[in-house]
């Protein structure tokens, strides 16, 4: 997952949203702090997400959301990653609360490469010890040791 912004992850203990909406500003306000997107176009990167959310749920199941738009804001794929110990509800198709987020923004101009990215997080996430490790990291560096001694097909 080398779109993630390593600045931008947030482990449970420094994750705060208690909903779907608040989540997703977080992940954003992440990106933000991280010094990937200008201040001003966060609201308009959350109205965005918030109105594909509005097509169907992006909570996969398994305690897992990947929410995701793409916008002129980023040059390149970019992405941020939350942790919520309590979990949030996401509308998930499997009506469990979501505990890992994984937000993604593509270019406009890159729908291939936005849609490939997702099937790879997708993928990435059936491994069910690598969610459950990424679960039980308590800070940034834990969760990037996890993603990065990650196998596929394999143990994390």
């Amino acid at each position: 997952m080398n779109f993630l912004i390593p600045d931008a992850i947030v482990p449970a203990p420094q994750f705060q949203a208690t909903n779907r909406d608040d989540a997703i500003r977080e992940l954003v306000a992440s990106l933000f702090r991280a010094g990937v997107l200008v201040e001003s176009d966060q609201a308009d990167i959350v109205r965005a997400i918030l109105r594909r959310e509005q097509l169907g749920t992006t909570g996969i199941g398994r305690n897992i959301a990947i929410p995701h738009s793409r916008h002129a804001a980023v040059a390149k794929l970019t992405g941020a990653l939350a942790v919520s110990g309590p979990g949030i509800g996401f509308d998930s198709v499997d009506g469990e609360p979501v505990h890992v987020m994984i937000l993604l923004i593509s270019p406009p101009d890159r729908p291939g490469e936005h849609l490939r990215c997702l099937e790879s997080v997708v993928s990435t996430l059936r491994d069910e010890s690598l969610v459950a490790a990424i679960r039980a990291a308590q800070t940034r560096e834990e969760i990037l040791a996890v993603l990065a001694n990650h196998k596929p097909g394999g143990a994390p």
